[in-house]
């Protein structure tokens, strides 16, 4: 008995092994093409790439699913001699990833190029990325959000801030550098907290006036210089909905590439029940309210497009389960329920 134990045992350490060397070695792979320009260049003729046309991604229907397609650089090749433009194109791609077999994943827009024939030739369409992100694949959203909040940066950071000369892109596109100045830009993130308030059985949430209709979400801000997360959470909460937090404890972060490209830190927050009257403020909030945990469960079932009633009114409906928002309200759900 212990020696089949020690054999599953020795196993498993193998198998754990490999799968940490494999890792490593992609890890490792993708920073080589960051930093060399020359093996970049060659990864990009072997690499996939999605495309983007003015920062919406290309899906391509499949039934009832959406898929995001990988055109290899041969496919891209085709595409750009039908519009007689050559593969120097390709270089104004960014590396966003490979695979464990070290194939490389590009991005590339074509804006300057005419979208309905591009559609035409590939057999999908160029979707706003809101809706992308909802209805492809767990998969592929975060990487079609990382894509575009790469894409959307180097259009935004072509001029040095100090000189205001061009900036030049690295092939793989993790930095540009301004040669007048000796600046080197890196793509950043802005730290956004968002935060499921609490008062011990019930929770928090609050809609914009720009949200479809209702839909509900826990409440977020950006941090300010010198904040650290929990006094950005506190400030938040109290500015927003007029409450001061107790206590909050850390639960998660994602990349979400809305309004730029924000990382998100999840908390939940506890506010004391006897001091839970909220105070909202309107010029960030169309309505914030308390949700008890049977209207919380049956909102957690329902979707946009059966809120409405019959007399114009919308039920409470939560982001889907590709933004944290979704997370942070199952895990209050699972908490009540435990």
């Amino acid at each position: 008995m212990a020696a089949i134990y020690q054999a599953v045992y020795r196993r498993a350490s193998s198998l754990v092994c490999r799968l940490h060397s494999t890792y490593v070695r992609k890890m490792r792979y993708l920073n080589e093409l960051k930093e060399d320009d020359s093996l970049c260049r060659q990864a990009q003729t072997s690499g996939t790439f999605y495309l983007f046309h003015n920062l919406s991604p290309f899906l391509q229907k499949a039934g009832k699913k959406y898929l995001v397609p990988q055109l290899g650089a041969a496919e891209m090749k085709r595409i750009l001699e039908k519009f007689k433009e050559t593969e120097q194109w390709i270089e104004k791609s960014v590396l966003i990833g490979c695979s464990d077999e070290h194939v490389p994943h590009f991005a590339l827009d074509l804006g300057a190029l005419e979208k309905s024939v591009i559609e035409s030739e590939l057999k999908g369409s160029f979707t706003d990325l809101r809706k992308a992100l909802f209805v492809v694949d767990g998969k592929d959203s975060p990487l079609l959000a990382s894509a575009q909040s790469l894409l959307r940066w180097h259009d935004s950071h072509q001029y040095c801030s100090k000189t205001g000369h061009p900036t030049q892109k690295n092939v793989a596109g993790s930095k540009r550098a301004c040669h007048a100045s000796g600046i080197t830009y890196y793509p950043q993130m802005s730290p956004v907290v968002i935060t499921l308030v609490s008062d011990g059985s019930r929770c928090l949430l609050a809609r914009q006036p720009l949200f479809p209709q209702g839909m509900y979400t826990a409440l977020s801000g950006f941090c300010d210089v010198g904040e650290n997360v929990e006094e950005t959470v506190r400030r938040e909460v109290a500015e927003e909905v007029g409450l001061e937090v107790e206590s909050l404890q850390y639960s998660a972060s994602q990349h979400w590439p809305f309004p730029s490209s924000c990382l998100m830190i999840a908390c939940h927050a506890l506010v004391r029940a006897q001091q839970a009257e909220i105070s909202m403020n309107s010029l960030e909030l169309e309505e914030a309210r308390w949700f008890g945990l049977d209207e919380i469960m049956e909102a957690l079932k329902r979707d946009p497009r059966s809120s409405k009633q019959e007399d114009g009114r919308f039920l409470p409906w939560f982001p889907p389960k590709q933004a944290i928002a979704h997370q942070l309200i199952c895990e209050w759900v699972k908490q009540q329920t435990s």
